[in-house]
């Protein structure tokens, strides 16, 4: 299967990731990593463009990555699919809409998280969930969607994170969404460096250099 921007992942589709680091925001989280990438593209003109990810810094979560385009209110298809997510439906999914991730009965709650994302801006994160029927073990994921501009500078893109946990089983996978947390970029503070404060530690005080006092004159000796 095609790989995310066609550079091989190198790991196993099955591989675990522990539900609780998703809530910890520990660094090591895929979720969170892509996170911090997209928040470090913030900038004053608002969300990054698509043309500013560079997959070399998304390099260790590239199996869990996508990109959507917005291609309807309500509706965007993968452009770019990580092998984590073709693993879960079991086919390539470049091409397919989100929506095709979820039961029928959460595609319209999917359809109102993603309009909220691209019309804010905002960024989604949800949990879902994928049943136990058919032979298949229960399986719980998480998603992040972070809002990006096209080069014509609308919010048309969507950087995004699809974590799973545990065996995949009988593809492709379907979810239910069991909870939804949306933060309007406008809330997110962008870090700025702080402006360099002067050195004092080797200044001297100015009261230091003064003229020299009226009453001294200079004195010159004469050889007799």
């Amino acid at each position: 299967m095609k790989t995310f921007f066609g550079i091989g992942s190198g790991s196993e589709f099955g591989k675990i990731v522990a539900m609780d680091r998703f809530d910890s925001g520990r660094s090591l989280s895929p979720i969170r990593q892509a996170e911090a990438y997209w928040t470090a593209l913030l900038s004053g003109d608002g969300v990054p463009t698509r043309s500013q990810i560079d997959p070399r810094g998304l390099e260790n979560i590239l199996q869990y990555t996508f990109i959507l385009e917005r291609i309807a209110p309500g509706l965007a298809r993968f452009r770019l699919a990580g092998s984590h997510l073709n693993a879960l439906t079991g086919m390539e999914v470049r091409g397919m809409p989100l929506t095709a991730f979820f039961q029928p009965d959460d595609r319209g709650g999917v359809m109102n998280v993603l309009e909220q994302v691209f019309a804010a801006p905002a960024v989604a994160e949800l949990g879902v969930i994928s049943g136990g029927i058919l032979g298949r073990t229960r399986m719980q994921a998480r998603m992040i969607l972070l809002p990006l501009k096209s080069d014509l500078g609308d919010v048309t893109r969507v950087l995004g994170v699809m974590v799973a946990d545990g065996a995949i089983g009988k593809t492709p996978r379907r979810f239910s969404i069991s909870d939804t947390r949306i933060k309007p970029v406008a809330d997110i503070q962008v870090q700025t460096p702080a402006a360099p404060k002067p050195a004092h530690g080797f200044a001297e005080k100015e009261d230091e250099f003064k003229r020299p006092a009226k009453h001294l004159r200079l004195v010159v000796s004469r050889d007799d």
